[in-house]
């Protein structure tokens, strides 16, 4: 088989590995992506429409450092290609004094002294009467918040890497990789390609990638769902933010109507976790719509409408749901990006830029020690 060699190979050409090729190619490198697909697939989890993005995190306060610097490099994105990519509007969190999500967004606000309205139940009533909760419910209003259109993002990333020359093969599935001190050699059925570095961003394949070195990943079932409302003009953006809701047992979260498919929603995990994404179910089912209406019928009834579409989509769960981001333990040229846990498209484009650093010099300025893979070494 023939050898081809380049600066640096990056395994997965979804969200994060698009973003890697783009800036490494516009850093001057040599870039071959290598992804085992099509590169508009739908088997993993960089599809789907929309995706949130917002600042006052609630998972941790340490995104974000990170989310101001994403925000900053879509807005760069669309300006280079010249495309709508990302859709402000607020993000309202809806949960109780003691869960996860209002004293979470609390806390990163207050730390970085972010926009954020608080409000009881009877405010988040008469804002947004579309919603139907108790005044057990508190309720966060984030203005520094919107959604991606992520697609279009992917799609963006991919143009760039390619505009400053990167070579973008599809359909291309890695049997196994080899690195040594100095190059790394990555074998697929077509080839054996050698490059100074390797980055390996490949989503729910990653833990196969990578378990040589101990990465315990986890592969979920997501399936996002379109419902038909009783007026679409109440869940326009001009009046109906993205939200999540924490309810008992439960997150779910969902968009503005922005086009015919109609209202966007989901649970948030809920699913069983399962070690390959070979042993997911790709077909919607029945018993997937179950918790989705129920919780429409209790807080969105007038969202509860004819199901209009449902689709698979993957997470890719670190044992803590907070994302690994580091170099190989054994191999200075090989980094990785993983485990973002149903929560990391939003951090893409940054993202990108971590991973051209880690490549370039096994370091970068990013604060991402709280995502290095040495934290599950007991």
């Amino acid at each position: 088989m023939p050898t081809t060699s380049f600066d640096v190979i990056v395994l997965g050409l979804g969200g994060m590995g698009s973003a890697a090729c783009a800036e490494l190619a516009r850093r001057g490198r040599r870039v071959l992506g290598l992804e085992q697909f099509a590169l508009d697939h739908t088997l993993g989890s960089s599809h789907g429409q929309t995706r949130i993005i917002r600042t006052a995190y609630f998972e941790h306060p340490d995104y974000v450092p990170l989310l101001k610097r994403a925000w900053e490099r879509w807005y760069e994105l669309e300006a280079t290609v010249g495309r709508h990519l990302l859709t402000e509007c607020g993000c309202l969190n809806i949960g109780m004094a003691d869960g996860e999500i209002v004293p979470g967004v609390c806390r990163s606000a207050d730390k970085y002294g972010l926009a954020v309205d608080r409000l009881d139940a009877a405010e988040l009533r008469k804002r947004y009467p579309q919603f139907r909760f108790g005044d057990e419910y508190l309720a966060t209003y984030e203005h520094q918040a919107g959604f991606l259109h992520v697609e279009s993002c992917v799609q963006a990333h991919l143009d760039v890497a390619r505009s400053h020359g990167a070579e973008l093969d599809t359909n291309e599935r890695v049997l196994k990789w080899h690195a040594e001190s100095g190059h790394v050699e990555v074998t697929t059925a077509r080839a054996v390609y050698r490059a100074q570095k390797l980055v390996i961003t490949a989503g729910a394949w990653a833990g196969r990638l990578l378990a040589e070195n101990g990465t315990r990943l986890r592969v979920v079932r997501q399936v996002p769902m379109w419902f038909e409302t009783s007026d679409n003009r109440a869940f326009l953006r001009d009046r109906f933010p993205v939200f999540i809701a924490e309810v008992p047992g439960a997150y779910f979260y969902g968009f503005p109507v922005i086009d015919e498919r109609g209202f966007k929603v989901a649970q948030h995990f809920g699913a069983p976790e399962c070690m390959s994404p070979d042993e997911i179910d790709r077909e919607p089912r029945s018993a997937d719509e179950v918790p989705v209406r129920d919780f429409l019928n209790a807080h969105l009834p007038s969202a509860s409408g004819r199901l209009k579409q449902a689709q698979t989509c993957l997470y890719t769960a670190s044992p803590d749901h907070h994302f690994i981001i580091d170099v190989h333990p054994q191999h200075a040229n090989v980094s990785f990006a993983c485990g973002f846990s149903g929560h990391g498209f939003k951090f893409a484009s940054v993202v990108g830029e971590i991973m051209a650093d880690l490549a370039e010099t096994g370091q970068t300025p990013h604060p991402i020690g709280m995502f290095r893979l040495g934290r599950f070494v007991a």
